[in-house]
């Protein structure tokens, strides 16, 4: 009986897996982004202007993991890194046309539909979820995996779509 449950548990976390292939493939082929670059991206739009370290902080990036998506969506045209007049050394980034077309072209990432209907759960099913998701990560001795919170597989930083 245990092994049958371990099975059926093992199933349904390569659901969520394939559901997440699933998802970033559909993005690849409407924008050409990874959901780590379309985020990022989005983040850069919602504020119009902002620093790189601003957006680290928002999404839970590593600093170095924002340069790198933004420098590959800068290849893309989709934002500009400008110097900053008042502090030379600290640059802002600001969406391009290309960009926000590239927005508005974007499938709805998983992440957002996960937690548009996490949130609706009551307080008592969101804390069951979490404490079993955690306890299934440290079944598999992924507790101390560094991850953002983003449903994507691969490299965060991967310079182009998965």
């Amino acid at each position: 009986m245990a092994s049958e449950i371990a099975s059926l548990t093992l199933r349904a976390l390569r659901r969520v897996l394939r559901a997440t292939e699933i998802g970033s493939r559909q993005l690849a082929t409407a924008t050409g982004l990874t959901p780590s670059q379309l985020l990022v991206l989005r983040e850069i739009d919602t504020r119009g202007s902002a620093t790189p370290g601003t957006i680290a902080q928002a999404l839970q990036f590593s600093q170095a993991t924002i340069t790198t998506i933004v420098d590959r969506l800068e290849s893309l045209g989709f934002v500009r890194r400008q110097r900053s007049q008042r502090d030379k050394r600290q640059f802002h980034l600001s969406p391009l046309p290309e960009g926000k077309a590239a927005i508005a072209d974007a499938p709805d990432p998983l992440q957002m539909t996960f937690t548009d209907r996490f949130v609706a759960l009551p307080p008592w099913e969101q804390a069951m979820i979490l404490a079993a998701v955690e306890r299934l990560a440290t079944l598999m001795d992924a507790q101390n995996i560094d991850a953002a919170p983003l449903l994507d597989s691969g490299l965060i930083d991967r310079s182009g779509p998965a």
